[in-house]
């Protein structure tokens, strides 16, 4: 009974002792804001440039087209009680036929455009990563929170140095 006594004493005083140690390890933890980066760099800004210039023109064709539709329609809605039962019809149809058409195209234009929006933001993304994973690792960091805390000081924050990396990298 002693012997279990005296071990267990040993333990709780190792522990005592040990505990200070182990918790006066410091660890270097740093916060990123991918939202910040990605509305603050140039890459960002050339990625629109880039998709306005790739889907600019489809997008005025459509709105044409849309303006066009909306003539026909008020011709009709102005006209409509003048024509003749035949022409009407035709115009009605045609209304109708550029209707569906122009949804269709308005969809395939804007599922075209959100992919290619993806696929520039995730090429962007990766290169935030990259660039984070880099300066955490030239200065020492034990760990990069990404998005991801509640509340965080100036002093771990991060953001303005990717930012800064990134604007110089430009690309």
């Amino acid at each position: 009974m002693r012997n279990v006594k005296n071990n267990l004493i040993k333990t709780i005083l190792m522990l005592i002792f040990i505990s200070p140690a182990i918790s006066a390890v410091e660890y270097k933890i740093g916060v990123v804001n991918v939202q910040s980066i990605l509305t603050a760099i140039p890459q960002t800004e050339a990625a629109t440039k880039k998709l306005e210039k790739e889907f600019g023109p489809r997008d005025r064709g459509i709105a044409k087209d849309n303006k066009a539709l909306e003539k026909l329609a008020e011709k009709l809605k102005k006209d409509g009680a003048i024509m003749s039962e035949g022409e009407r019809t035709k115009i009605e149809r045609d209304i109708q036929t550029r209707q569906r058409d122009l949804k269709r195209r308005a969809q395939e234009f804007q599922e075209d455009l959100n992919f290619r929006r993806n696929e520039e933001m995730q090429g962007i993304q990766k290169k935030i990563a990259d660039v984070t994973r880099a300066y955490a690792k030239e200065n020492k960091f034990d760990m990069v929170l990404v998005n991801g805390a509640v509340y965080y000081s100036d002093k771990v924050d991060l953001t303005k140095k990717i930012i800064e990396r990134m604007s110089k990298s430009g690309s």
